[in-house]
């Protein structure tokens, strides 16, 4: 008994894309998740192009959210070079943003990083060639390091961890094959892999499949908000 009351329940969900013509978009949503669950994780794109407006919309229903609220930022909360004022205004809202870093909540450590593209598996893409594409693998080696930066922090066998960009190949199938390699790296999955992980819950591949799981067997959860989830509802309910 004493078990079973101790694990917490998170709810989680990605890709709100809050517009700045929304009025409480999510209010309801929150305040059903709060009375069913400890923990709201939120997996990027929160906001339609990371406008302030936008931000201070989902800013006013996070207000009213009466539990924690963690989560990571996804491509589209830096389209407007806003990124810095979007973290802000979130983040006084009661958000907090992981961005490497290692969040601990009721013995459960929340492990975020946004993470990038590049592609999976023996298709990923390398650092050869032109600078532009070098850039590009910099990034998502970047975000890689800050994740297992962030793992090496965690201080819970409970972990949970909160990506935008995919881990995975199986969690993207159904999206068209051309931009799968733009929805996530394999790179997140092999740091993952190195350390004990619980779970890891994404977003950002709207029309992908539900569930996967990494070569090394932690389940993955891509929990965009249009994509069917057992339950019915917009978000995914984990127990850890």
């Amino acid at each position: 008994m004493a078990e079973e009351a101790a694990r917490l329940r998170v709810a989680a969900l990605a890709d709100l894309h809050v517009g700045e013509t929304g009025r409480h978009p999510y209010r309801e949503l929150f305040t059903e998740i709060a009375q069913n669950a400890d923990v709201l994780a939120l997996c990027g794109d929160l906001t339609n192009t990371g406008m302030v407006k936008e931000a201070e919309i989902l800013a006013e229903d996070l207000a009213g959210c009466a539990i924690p609220v963690v989560g990571v930022l996804g491509n589209h909360d830096y389209e407007c070079d806003c990124v810095d004022k979007v973290r802000e205004i979130l983040q006084q809202a009661g958000l907090t943003v992981l961005d490497g870093q290692t969040a601990e909540i009721q013995g459960v450590s929340f492990i975020g990083a946004k993470g990038f593209a590049g592609g999976y598996g023996r298709f990923m893409l390398t650092s050869f060639g032109e600078a532009a594409t070098k850039a590009f693998v910099t990034e998502s080696v970047q975000e890689a390091l800050k994740l297992e930066n962030a793992l090496r922090n965690a201080k819970s066998h409970r972990a949970l961890v909160v990506l935008h960009y995919a881990p995975i190949l199986e969690t993207v199938l159904g999206e068209p094959p051309e931009i799968m390699c733009f929805l996530g790296s394999s790179r997140l999955a092999e740091v993952i892999d190195r350390f004990p992980a619980t779970a890891i819950i994404h977003g950002h591949a709207h029309h992908g499949t539900f569930e996967g799981r990494t070569p090394g067997g932690v389940p993955v959860y891509n929990c965009a908000f249009g994509l069917a989830k057992p339950g019915g509802r917009p978000y995914h309910m984990l127990e850890l």
